[in-house]
């Protein structure tokens, strides 16, 4: 990971809670991600620390490109979710809209995406986003 954040730190999601008891057990695979929100989240947090490895493992595999190279100078900073649906706990599909902010090479940007996630195996995966 390459943002030094520990388990004191507060999530790089935005929920407030700090990193242990939000994020970084989903991302550190000791549990799944209850809902498609809460994937999404910790995909979130995990470009803000640069942990592709979870980006990968949470793509669906229909989906899912072959290797993911980050941009190190790209820093994520913050994230909004605007609305949530389906995803949750008995769901099999849910989407998430969301904008992300960002800085890269001195500017600041965004990200709004409408993301889809499906259950696969059991667990919560990303499939795709209309940007």
């Amino acid at each position: 990971m390459s943002e030094m954040i520990n388990d004191e730190s507060r999530c790089p999601c935005g929920t407030g809670l700090t990193f242990a008891e939000c994020c970084g057990p989903i991302l550190l695979g000791r549990r799944r991600a209850p809902t498609a929100e809460a994937l999404m989240r910790s995909r979130f947090s995990a470009f803000a620390v640069g942990d592709s490895d979870h980006l990968l493992r949470s793509w669906h595999p229909d989906t899912r490109p072959q290797d993911l190279i980050l941009d190190d100078g790209m820093r994520w900073l913050r994230l909004d979710v605007e609305s949530v649906t389906g995803g949750g706990p008995f769901d099999t599909a849910g989407t998430v809209e969301f904008t992300a902010m960002y800085r890269a090479d001195g500017h600041r940007g965004q990200l709004h995406e409408i993301s889809s996630f499906t259950r696969y195996e059991g667990a919560w995966v990303y499939v795709d986003g209309t940007v």
